[in-house]
């Protein structure tokens, strides 16, 4: 079957709701949808009944409201169609206008931050009309999802859509100033858009499940490197293995039919590494695909004998995985704000909405990169394979050069070109280049008509991201549109601000390599934060700035600010406990009674030939013994201390503190439990060895 025979089958999208929707309904949902506004109550019940009929036409029997809480993936309750059966006890399909817009899921058990009493269970979803319905085919049936925001019962946003909705709004209406200020009146919306690279890892579900911190907390707690890593660079774009591809191939079919453009898919630097990347589109829209994709890799894995790691670092020692969350902001007219077409040395829209987001960047570095933190990237930001923990901006040599000019007033601003890259082969033609290369250690880089972050993790929603980068942006829009529509000649005071703009803040600007020490010592010069831990990062959220921009744009009020923070503390703790018990669980039950039956057998085994033949030198036997007898006694200690340790690091009151606690006593506890663990691996016998390995788990797919 071709793609276009069923691509989008499972999505109620708009070509589908023309066909099905009366016109003069059609229009009032788009009209909804594109300028805001609430649809009427009728016509709500008619899109609801051809929406219902829709889905039951797919096998649908239940409907969903479907919303992503603060916990990083989605939610939903499943409704069935089924009303009271008429009076001859036929059954009665029915799906209403009320219950399309509206659902109430019990909002007590997701986490609130303290946004609402515990003994009230009240939340409401609202129907998100700018993000398509779909149908979900699941094990326990086909069901029909409909995108919704999350709300407390006192109004308080409870999910990442709704702030990241708001978002959207602010930055559209501070950009199109912008625009009006140039001549463009006819512009009426600017949205932003996204495409979400996604990184994960595949390994053998059956091994999987021989490995109960990768079941507990997604990540190997314990694994010495296989003798083969990455070093020959050989994985990256390789052949994709054929168990791997028969999951991608599925894995392709079942997003395509949702919509989703999956469009390119390849082997990733680690060993059983891979990624999946998708076409940009709308935010909000780009925030549900990417959450969808996660669910679907991990559920069509699963059909494979497989499973799919979205941890940000499953294996220590190689690669992590994150998502580069490419961004970019357009008009409703098409008009890419961050085009800078072919002479951007004379473009002032694009200087100026360039200079704004220097600007934005760099007075909120410690916001943005709070909305990259999430407990799995502690162990992949700033390790030498990932964006460094320090915010800065990737130009490239033109925009950079074109930037230093206007910083020193040169009275012509000239822009470096590029030449054709001649490879010496007759055969192949002169390749054009683009005027700069790429910088794969930037956490923000240009890339030449968008933004590319690269600091979100892989398991993490990207919400959090582009409600940051809406919001810094949609302030330094906003500032500069203050200042020139004032202005009495704007071209003038156009150029000065722009100046200003790159002047006080190319200090954010950095073209090298982001992974070297000299760069921490720069960025430390220069004043930038370099916040290393999410624990340092969450304060960010809470500041007099952040709360003032947040506020001024009705994204967040103060109260979800905090209690944002307060979850994402309680996240931390929660997540580190858990793999700090799942540690103390598998050594005590696993490789230390293993370790000891081996000392045991080799021990037995020297007594007994020294006993045959008392002239055999025994020193390699006695030697391991005595190696493996120090570290397992390393491991005994290590384990009795960090019990007591978490016991009273878990009676500190306060979730900062004791978040702080976990970082700065438990985790170290943790590595010193680790390290005589995986030395004991690298000593017993493989045979003997309770779990699979880092190369099994790699290399055996």
């Amino acid at each position: 079957m071709k793609v276009s025979e069923y691509f989008g089958e499972n999505v109620f999208s708009r070509a589908v709701m023309q066909e099905r929707l009366p016109k003069k309904v059609y229009a009032e949902v788009m009209s909804v949808v594109e300028h805001g506004g609430q649809i009427s109550m009728a016509s709500a019940d008619v899109v609801a009944k051809a929406m219902m009929e829709w889905a039951i036409e797919k096998g649908a029997t239940h409907y969903t409201h479907w919303f992503q809480p603060l916990t990083g993936v989605t939610a939903e309750k499943h409704d069935s169609f089924l009303s009271a059966p008429d009076e001859n006890g036929k059954e009665i399909l029915n799906l209403t206008g009320k219950q399309l817009i509206m659902g109430e899921p019990d909002a007590s058990s997701f986490p609130s931050g303290g946004l609402r009493s515990t003994h009230y269970a009240r939340g409401y979803t609202a129907w998100d009309m700018t993000s398509p319905a779909f149908v979900k085919e699941m094990a326990c049936g086909t069901i029909l999802c409909i995108p919704t925001v999350f709300v407390a019962y006192s109004g308080e946003a409870l999910d990442n859509k709704t702030p990241l909705l708001r978002s959207m709004q602010a930055l559209s209406q501070q950009a199109v100033r912008i625009l009006h200020l140039f001549g463009n009146t006819q512009a009426e919306r600017v949205i932003p858009s996204v495409g979400a690279e996604q990184e994960y890892f595949i390994v053998d579900r059956e091994k999987y499940l021989k490995r109960r911190d990768l079941i507990y907390t997604g990540r190997t707690l314990f694994g010495a490197p296989a003798p083969k890593g990455q070093e020959l660079d050989d994985q990256y774009f390789g052949v994709i293995r054929e168990r791997v591809g028969a999951f991608m191939k599925d894995l392709n079919k079942e997003l395509w039919k949702m919509g989703i453009t999956a469009t390119t898919q390849h082997n990733e630097v680690a060993p059983a590494q891979h990624e999946c990347a998708p076409i940009y589109c709308t935010c909000n829209v780009a925030v549900d695909q990417n959450q969808l994709m996660m669910e679907t890799m991990k559920r069509v894995a699963t059909q494979h004998g497989l499973v799919c790691l979205l941890h940000e670092k499953p294996f220590a020692g190689v690669n992590g995985s994150g998502k580069h969350n490419n961004w970019s902001i357009t008009s409703d007219l098409g008009e890419n704000l961050l085009d800078p077409g072919k002479t951007p040395n004379d473009n002032l829209q694009f200087l100026l909405v360039l200079s704004c987001i220097m600007r934005a960047v760099d007075r909120h570095a410690d916001l943005l990169r709070q909305s990259a933190s999430c407990v799995g990237n502690e162990h992949r930001l700033g390790a030498q394979e990932a964006p460094p923990a320090i915010i800065s901006i990737f130009l490239g040599d033109q925009l950079d050069d074109v930037v230093s000019q206007i910083v020193s007033n040169a009275d012509s601003i000239k822009l470096l070109t590029s030449s054709g890259l001649d490879t010496g082969v007759s055969t192949v033609p002169v390749i054009k280049k683009d005027a700069t290369d790429r910088n794969r250690t930037s956490p923000f880089a240009f890339t030449g008509n968008k933004f590319e972050f690269r600091m979100v993790g892989s398991s993490d929603s990207i919400a959090d991201a582009n409600v940051t980068l809406n919001a810094i942006v949609a302030e330094a829009l906003c500032d500069a549109a203050d200042v020139l529509e004032q202005a009495p000649d704007f071209s003038s005071a156009c150029s000065q601000l722009i100046h200003e703009n790159m002047a006080r803040h190319q200090r954010i600007i950095f073209n090298g390599d982001g992974y070297s020490d000299a760069w921490v010592a720069e960025a430390a010069r220069r004043g930038l934060p370099n916040l290393a831990s999410l624990v340092d990062a969450v304060p960010a959220l809470t500041t007099e700035k952040a709360v003032r921009l947040f506020t001024k744009f009705g994204i967040y009020t103060q109260s979800e600010l905090e209690a944002r923070a307060e979850i994402m503390y309680e996240t931390y703790i929660k997540v580190t406990k858990i793999e700090a018990n799942t540690m103390i669980h598998m050594a005590s039950k696993h490789y230390i009674p293993t370790v000891i039956s081996y000392t045991t057998r080799l021990a037995q085994s020297i007594t007994s030939v020294s006993a045959a033949c008392p002239e055999a030198d025994l020193s390699v036997q006695r030697k391991l013994l005595t190696q493996i007898s120090d570290y397992l006694s390393q491991a005994s200690c290590a384990l009795e201390q960090l019990k007591p340790l978490m016991e009273r690091v878990d009676s500190i009151p306060g979730v900062k503190e004791m978040a702080l606690a976990y970082r700065t006593a438990v985790v170290p506890a943790m590595d010193a439990l680790r390290y005589p663990i995986d030395a004991l691996e690298l000593l017993v016998d493989k045979s003997a060895w309770p779990v699979p390995t880092y190369g099994d788990l790699m290399f055996e797919v």
